[in-house]
């Protein structure tokens, strides 16, 4: 628990290096360019299936009647629309969350390095590792997101269930790949072990930070009129979002792998690790 505000000081830094602002620019451009793209072509048969869906759907009435009991009869055009919009955003958000994760990671952790010389490289997760542990954690949270949707209806679990999923995938996600480079498979179970408690603290205060995007879709009714703007909008946030988890998650784990290979070789083996690690936070030399 020590390490969680050295290692947010040291990631606040890095993420001002040119190199990790302009990192978040590919993310963003792929996102854009891929659910743009599915978007417009898919756009009028997805609102013809929202619209066919709430036809049939035993919940439309009930939606109906609380909206007529609100004063909001006007707003009924606007379901589909919604509906639409309340799938969209989590499946976007998901696979930006799994493409950071599996191709920019390993960027950030290669960046990072410089700021651990010393830290030995042991590979212990291959490429394919980390996508499967991406892609597999990621089905799991859609899983108990969908089981769960009944709840999300009643307070206070509206308000827990989503940062608590945030918080398990962000966690089990970001520190697996920061650890893939430098530590070795037994390592990393132990790392993720012992330090599951910071780690999944980290991932729900990511997921509340995240939530910050998700403000401009409750700002105003007007904003379904405006959702490839605002999605675009929405996607650069999250972006920016996840790529300083992954700083902060990468700087977290090196430097309790660090701690970890001090206490395994004795108080005099790798002395130089953990006073490089205990340097005040600096900016990585930028290039």
């Amino acid at each position: 628990m020590t390490d969680l505000f050295p290692s947010l000081g040291r990631a606040v830094l890095s993420q001002l290096h040119p190199r990790m602002l302009w990192m978040t620019v590919l993310p963003f451009l792929l996102a854009s360019v891929v659910w743009g793209g599915i978007l417009y072509f898919s756009w009028d048969a997805v609102m013809a299936g929202a619209r066919g869906f709430l036809e049939t759907s035993m919940l439309t009435s009930w939606i109906y009647r609380a909206l007529d009991a609100l004063g909001m009869a006007s707003l009924r055009a606007l379901v589909a629309p919604l509906i639409v919009v309340a799938l969209t955003v989590p499946l976007v958000v998901i696979s930006l969350l799994v493409f950071i994760g599996v191709f920019s990671v390993p960027s950030v952790i290669s960046f990072l390095d410089r700021s651990y010389p010393h830290l030995e490289k042991k590979r212990g997760a291959s490429f394919t590792a980390s996508a499967l542990n991406s892609i597999g954690c990621t089905l799991a949270v859609l899983f108990v997101g969908l089981i769960t949707i009944p709840l999300w209806l009643i307070p206070p679990f509206f308000a827990l269930i989503p940062p608590l999923l945030w918080g398990w995938l962000t966690y089990r996600v970001m520190s697996y790949d920061a650890l893939a480079l430098h530590a070795s498979a037994e390592e990393r179970r132990l790392l993720m072990r012992r330090h599951r408690l910071p780690m999944i603290i980290m991932g729900i205060a990511m997921g509340v930070l995240g939530s910050a995007p998700t403000l401009l879709w409750v700002s105003s009714v007007a904003v379904i009129f405006l959702f490839p703007f605002v999605l675009l909008a929405s996607v650069w946030m999250y972006v920016l979002i996840f790529i300083f988890s992954a700083l902060w998650f990468g700087h977290y784990c090196l430097r309790a792998l660090t701690r970890l290979r001090a206490e395994q070789g004795g108080p005099a083996q790798d002395e130089a690790m953990v006073i490089e690690m205990e340097r005040p936070p600096a900016l990585p030399p930028q290039g």
